[in-house]
């Protein structure tokens, strides 16, 4: 059965759009049709993103926020809206990691983790729920197999990520009466950004590490971005306060 994703006419905002998971979900997502607004702290890779979509003859406006900022949070939906005149999906899809020890960790970086992967999604849904109700539209929050296992050196990561499929489950039941869908997708490792720059304590317990590394490798950026499009998209119409593991097996057992 082939799924056709159609977000001809649609405006969607994706965060964390620079690069990574959040750049092929852009890119997937105006190639479906969508006009986008993409939201991220890196202006380059804003305007390389913006760049490929221009050229593929999509259309997309950029928005520089940092979204450790609940100021910053605040604008971006609006912007989009106004700029469009519509507003149909948010895809929170920004996100970051610290490893530490946990008597290690500074407080800026648990800070710093909680408001990108779990404060922001909340403030920009905030901002999209008024909207979304207009159009039927959608939530897509990028969460993690880390919501739903332990992983060693990565307390605040999996407590935001937990956090935040806590509290898509929580809007979806808030509005399950009303024509809006609030979905999660739930990835394991990717080769991003965020897995290239990940560094562990230099004495970490590598057979602690293993544990949650699986034993089938990588999952493809495309594989979740593709997931993250369907659940933003009307053929997701029957996905609400859904958390889709894309995990290659991590969380099976």
């Amino acid at each position: 059965m082939e799924i056709r994703i159609n977000m001809d006419g649609k405006v969607a905002l994706v965060t964390g759009a620079a690069s990574g998971l959040g750049r092929a979900t852009a890119i997937k997502l105006a190639s479906a049709g969508a006009k986008l607004c993409l939201v991220d702290v890196d202006e380059t890779g804003l305007a390389e993103t913006s760049a490929i979509i221009g050229d593929s003859g999509g259309v997309a406006i950029v928005q520089v926020a940092d979204l450790t900022d609940p100021v910053a949070c605040s604008a971006p939906v609006d912007h989009a809206a106004d700029t469009f005149g519509r507003f149909d999906a948010l895809c929170n899809v920004a996100g970051l990691i610290y490893m530490a020890k946990t008597p290690d960790m500074p407080v800026e970086q648990l800070q710093r983790t909680i408001a990108v992967n779990l404060t922001a999604p909340f403030l920009l849904s905030q901002s999209a729920i008024p909207h979304l109700l207009k159009t039927e539209g959608a939530i897509v929050n990028v969460a993690s197999s880390a919501a739903f296992l332990g992983e060693a050196y990565a307390a605040a990561y999996c407590a935001s990520k937990s956090g935040l499929v806590g509290m898509t489950k929580a809007m979806a039941m808030e509005y399950a009466k009303q024509p809006i869908r609030i979905n999660a997708v739930a990835p394991g490792g990717m080769m991003t950004n965020i897995a290239t720059n990940m560094k562990f304590p230099d004495d970490a317990d590598v057979e602690l590490i293993r544990r949650y590394t699986g034993l089938r490798g990588l999952v493809e950026v495309d594989d979740v971005a593709d997931m993250v499009c369907l659940l933003a998209s009307d053929a997701g119409r029957g996905y609400h306060g859904a958390c889709i593991n894309i995990d290659a097996g991590i969380t099976a057992g």
